[in-house]
């Protein structure tokens, strides 16, 4: 069993108001909704510091709370979450971005799935081979660099950098260790 959080902030610094940014007739935020719901999860919350958004998710049937306005990150939102629903320490909360309207439920599903299955870790993400340059070089891709299946470095620059084979005109994409772009969703141990 686990839980579903979306933080919701209407000040992004890149597109301001995207939780309710019109896609197809519904919110961001309602899309993302959506398919949280069509996950696993036991319950879906939408975690905002503002009325409109809570409202919205309301009107719409959902699960909203107020959180502060403070908070440096959405991690700290799903905290807040957790200590007002009184979530139990070894709950497994799942970190669903507000700006991922097409996330698959069964991706949502995995990342909880790896943290049930590993108890001595508090933290899962996931990620996936990069194949594609333009992917390596597009600092919008988030790049890990992981080892015995642990994330150990996260940057927005092409890493792994294969610079033998850029040299060689091959690219930047070595096959028998390929880059690897992550996926930004996260699952928690509520105690972590």
């Amino acid at each position: 069993m686990f839980y579903c959080v979306i933080p919701a902030r209407i000040g992004s610094s890149r597109l301001p108001g995207k939780p309710l940014l019109d896609i197809a007739g519904k919110p961001m935020v309602e899309w993302v909704r959506q398919a949280a719901l069509a996950s696993a999860a036991a319950r879906v919350v939408v975690a905002t510091d503002h009325e409109g958004i809570h409202d919205r998710v309301r009107a719409d049937g959902g699960v909203a709370l107020m959180t502060a306005v403070d908070h440096a990150s959405g991690t700290d939102r799903l905290a807040e979450v957790a200590r007002l629903c009184g979530w139990h320490d070894d709950a497994i909360v799942v970190n669903v971005q507000g700006d991922e309207p097409l996330i698959p439920p069964l991706v949502i599903n995995q990342v909880a799935a790896n943290l049930e299955a590993n108890p001595d870790c508090g933290v899962a993400t996931l990620c996936e081979p990069i194949t594609d340059e333009e992917v390596l070089a597009d600092p919008n891709a988030v790049k890990v660099v992981c080892a015995a299946e642990r994330a150990l470095y996260f940057s927005r620059a092409p890493i792994p950098w294969a610079r033998d084979r850029v040299l060689r005109g091959e690219g930047g994409i070595d096959p028998r260790c390929p880059p690897l772009r992550h996926i930004g969703l996260y699952a928690y141990r509520v105690a972590a």
